[in-house]
């Protein structure tokens, strides 16, 4: 008999080195449970072990079988720990090999976090053939953007060709009309050739509804808690430890077997956990055991809403151990700088202060009134350096989550979206893009799903309609099953052809190189970090004196000119002006400056003391 605590193994079929598959699945309500072959047609029954485990070692399951289980009731399901769901998500799951890739990157090293560089990416419609492979063939203009991690949106397999990835229902799997596993750990071993790293989306806070057929197994969800999406996985209530061992093993699963650099957890104030030990935390503490192992370093970066400094706190100091988090904050008080509107969740933020304050302590609100939750909210993130928050002007959700899924390309002028992007490159915090922002795309991005339910689907269009009237927004939301809405969130490269998106690209290239090259850029220390705010004004000075060196920012959020002081005893060199004619602006500012100057509307200008 094996026991809970000598780890009960991988769950799913895995091959060993004799080329026999192991299979383990739990099912502890189960009186029988059979491995159907369905490729030969045979079974394999399955012994039982404590704790409602069930295992086999057998000859009879080769890579590429297509296979279910029978747990007595007669009926076929997938596997919940399938790799590969080839025939979508109601079909069987296929047997596969993972140690048969041939990866060639064992010289490759993660880059320590205050190296990223992030480039947020969709992989359906990041090309019009909407695959890994096809991704594969933009690496290079990955590499010469000065990008250093690549992040993708979720893989695991969901319902049909089109989702964002958030309605998942196999953690396991990749996605079959991305290309499947072995398409992922080529993308991934290309990637590490061109010199980046590859973050994964993982969804560990509940499971999509289409295609889910984990309750058929266990209790994998618990009554004690709801979450958006209905009852809570089961981290903390009655058989939880099966279930905790599922997604443990699944993050070393990603690092181990997919050579994944990074995981970024989305939504983790949705995981309800009272167990003295968090899930993060164990998460955390086995990948540190697997990094031990391999000598390989692997990130965990979550996203959440609580602005609690808990989660990125090492397990040393009480917290859950995660290496970093995303910043929602900064993008609002950014957006509402912009002169966007402050409808919704926006209402909380002011322009220009609340961005200073971000700019300053992470947090907006780290301890004080929320007027829009009604209390008061967050802590202070005093001694985190920069590195442990990941900030952006747009990323999937506050562009997607609109109702027309509006880009900032849409919503303001060229020259904002030019500040937008140095605002986010001169902080000290790890910057994020999201794929094609850095040519200003033109297309939006919508939300679309491809359910095959279709009052499933109709729930989802009125879902969607009911959203946005905190937003108070008129008119109907585009729909999110029909095809078209997918195919307009694509990008179009052929924008790079032609201005002004050359420009733009270009732009972005020059901030990416200052950000790796300028030391006071790189460095993650927030503690030499000055913002000033002058009387009466929209703009913003920011001082950082870190690295040997002096860099000086001014970011006018202004329709007018504004003259500015700045900081006395130095004399500035220019490293960048976004309104200069370089980069199609109409004020082309002097190379060299004191005292008082004057930026134009809407402008981001850069300096190194000299």
């Amino acid at each position: 008999m094996k026991l809970i605590n000598t780890k009960p193994g991988i769950p799913g079929i895995r091959f060993n080195h004799q080329g026999e598959a192991e299979v383990l699945v739990w099912a502890p309500e189960a009186k029988e449970v059979t491995l159907s072959i369905e490729t030969s047609g045979k079974k394999v029954a399955l012994e039982k072990l404590e704790y409602g485990y069930w295992n086999s070692k057998t000859e009879e399951v080769k890579p590429g079988d297509s296979y279910q289980f029978d747990l007595g009731d007669g009926k076929l399901l997938p596997d919940p720990a399938s790799l590969f769901q080839s025939k979508g998500v109601h079909g069987a799951s296929e047997a596969v090999d993972l140690d048969a890739f041939q990866w060639t990157d064992a010289h490759w090293a993660n880059p320590s976090l205050p190296d990223y560089i992030i480039y947020e990416a969709h992989i359906g419609t990041f090309t019009s053939e909407g695959t890994l492979a096809a991704m594969e063939t933009r690496l290079d203009y990955l590499v010469e953007l000065g990008i250093t991690a690549i992040e993708l949106m979720p893989v695991s397999q969901f319902a049909g060709p089109r989702n964002w990835g958030y309605d998942g229902v196999f953690p396991y799997s990749v996605q079959d009309s991305y290309g499947g596993p072995q398409a992922m750990q080529s993308f991934v071993n290309a990637c590490h050739a061109k010199g980046i790293a590859v973050i994964l989306d993982m969804v560990y806070n509940h499971m999509g509804p289409d295609g889910n057929i984990f309750g058929q197994f266990g209790p994998y969800f618990t009554k004690k808690y709801n979450t958006p999406w209905g009852e809570a996985i089961n981290f903390d209530d009655a058989w939880s430890d099966a279930v905790r061992h599922y997604f443990v093993e699944n993050v070393l699963m990603w690092f181990r077997d997919f050579h994944i650099d990074g995981l970024r957890l989305d939504a983790v104030h949705a995981i309800k956990d009272f167990s003295p030990v968090h899930l993060l935390a164990e998460m955390k503490m086995r990948t540190e055991e697997l990094s031990k192992s391999t000598g390989k370093q692997h990130y965990l970066i979550v996203e959440m809403d609580l602005n609690d400094t808990r989660y990125i706190k090492p397990g040393s100091e009480n917290g859950y151990g995660m290496d970093a988090q995303w910043v929602d904050e900064f993008h609002h008080a950014l957006r509402v700088s912009s002169g966007q509107e402050k409808s919704g969740y926006y209402s909380d933020f002011d322009p220009i202060t609340s961005l200073a304050k971000s700019f300053r302590d992470a947090y907006v609100f780290d301890g004080i009134y929320s007027e829009h939750r009604k209390r008061t909210f967050g802590v202070k993130a005093e001694g985190f350096p920069g590195h442990q928050f990941i900030v952006f002007s747009q990323n999937h959700d506050h562009v997607g989550n609109r109702m027309l899924g509006e880009r900032t390309s849409q919503l303001v002028s060229f020259e904002m979206q030019k500040l937008l992007a140095g605002t986010v490159m001169v902080s000290p915090f790890l910057p994020l893009l999201f794929m094609g922002e850095e040519y200003s795309e033109s297309n939006p991005f919508q939300y679309f799903v491809s359910h095959t339910d279709p009052e499933l689907a109709e729930a989802v269009r009125k879902g969607r309609k009911s959203e946005f009237a905190a937003f108070h927004i008129e008119g109907d939301a585009p729909d999110p099953v029909g095809e078209e809405t997918f195919n307009n969130s694509t990008l179009q490269w052929n924008l790079l052809e032609q201005e002004p998106h050359q420009t733009m690209f270009r732009y972005y290239k020059a901030l990416i190189k200052l950000r790796k090259e300028q030391p006071a850029l790189r460095s993650a220390d927030r503690s030499g970090l000055e913002v000033t705010v002058p009387e009466g004004s929209e703009t913003i000075i920011l001082e950082r004196n870190t690295g040997g060196q002096l860099i000086l920012g001014v970011l006018n959020f202004s329709k007018n000119t504004e003259e500015v002081t700045l900081p006395a005893g130095h004399n500035w060199r220019k490293l960048i002006a976004s309104s200069d004619e370089e980069w199609n602006g109409k004020q082309t500012l002097p190379e060299k400056t004191e005292g008082k100057l004057t930026v134009a509307a809407e402008s981001f200008s850069l300096f190194a003391a000299l």
